[in-house]
């Protein structure tokens, strides 16, 4: 079973695209096991810098979905998407996601050129990164209701409130904040050790994916977005992220249950053998399978619609690998020392950031007149 569920073999994909995520993934298997991710996790910065820089120096994994204009490669979102569900198969913790997905992805869709060609080169280069500051407390990322305000006066624009749950905000050198104007939501970049921004790294249920709180006090920034248009493409694009790495994150887990069951021996048979399990790990075979057809479609049209059936139908197909996973895996799958807990905590973290899957479900039915 494990040689099929691979993304890099999935069938819309071209040659090019599946020797891209093999190259990643053999990178992955070379520097980034089990010991090398926990020990990464428990660094300053949260992630492995080293790891990074071969990831961008010699694949260009930064500069993927970055335009050649602004010193990126140009071959479009696909190929990012790959990259994550590679990296997501042993959660590997990188800028990739908070960084390159979503604030440079942020930047390009507030169509300023000037601030593109000023930030993106360093992004593609994994020479700077990026934090998105949009969710309030109770971790709404929609285009109401947002927690900080951008204001303006004497040409100057300011922000104000606190966001929750950025994306490796405590190495970020440039916030890009969706805040609340009077003409609507914008996007404001606020350098990082400007005066009025205070970060602090907030406790996380899920090691592999640090997050931060940023406190906005009159810091000045410049509006380099606007719309509410603008906001719900860079939505799109963070739900199909996600969907991509719970796809790659399930599809691992789901191997390593296979081979477990496969070894584990339970009155004179391998448990593997007996029928019932079998059937457990085949009905999650279609859940995993499932998830990367919706998420690759999504990642090829990136509307809101798809985007959010990606996430959410993805995320709950994420969990309940995970919950089975520690099932089939007995008592093992408990302990510290086995990796099967980390991946049910990055199940659920995913499930919560961009919005629960109900509630996104919930926005579908609203959309759609039911």
């Amino acid at each position: 079973m494990s040689s099929a569920i691979s993304l890099s073999e999935a069938g819309p994909l071209t040659e090019e695209q599946r020797a891209l995520a093999q190259t990643v993934r053999e990178v992955v298997a070379r520097r980034a096991d089990s010991a090398a991710v926990r020990a990464a996790t428990e660094t300053e910065l949260g992630y492995d810098t080293a790891l990074w820089q071969v990831l961008c120096e010699q694949i260009g994994v930064a500069a993927l979905s970055i335009p050649e204009e602004y010193d990126g490669i140009g071959v479009g979102y696909l190929e990012t998407h790959l990259v994550l569900a590679e990296l997501a198969r042993n959660l590997v913790p990188s800028p990739l996601l908070g960084s390159v997905v979503l604030g440079a992805q942020a930047v390009l869709a507030g169509g300023d050129a000037e601030a593109c060609a000023r930030l993106l080169p360093d992004v593609a280069a994994g020479a700077a990164n990026l934090g998105l500051c949009w969710a309030g407390e109770r971790g709404g990322w929609t285009a109401s209701g947002l927690p900080v305000t951008a204001s303006a006066d004497a040409g100057e624009t300011t922000v104000d409130g606190t966001a929750h749950y950025v994306i490796g905000g405590h190495y970020a050198d440039t916030f890009i904040v969706v805040a609340a104007a009077a003409s609507g939501p914008v996007l404001v970049e606020v350098p990082a050790d400007a005066a009025g921004v205070e970060v602090e790294v907030t406790a996380a249920m899920d090691p592999t994916r640090p997050l931060a709180r940023v406190a906005f006090s009159g810091a000045t920034g410049t509006v380099i977005g606007a719309g509410a248009e603008t906001v719900e493409r860079v939505r799109a694009i963070a739900l199909t992220a996600l969907s991509a790495e719970a796809v790659g994150a399930a599809e691992h887990l789901l191997e390593l249950t296979v081979e477990y069951t496969g070894q584990r021996k339970q009155f004179g048979r391998v448990i593997g053998s007996f029928q019932a399990l079998k059937h457990r790990m085949a009905d999650l075979y279609v859940l995993v399978e499932t998830s990367r057809s919706i998420a690759l479609a999504a990642a090829e049209s990136l509307s809101a619609t798809a985007a959010a059936t990606a996430k959410a139908y993805s995320a709950e197909s994420f969990e309940t690998v995970a919950g089975e996973a520690i099932q089939l895996h007995g008592g093992i799958a408990i302990t510290w020392e086995h990796d099967a807990h980390l991946y049910f905590k990055r199940a659920h973290g995913t499930a919560q950031l961009f919005g629960q899957p109900h509630e996104l479900l919930t926005g579908l039915e609203a959309a759609a007149g039911l």
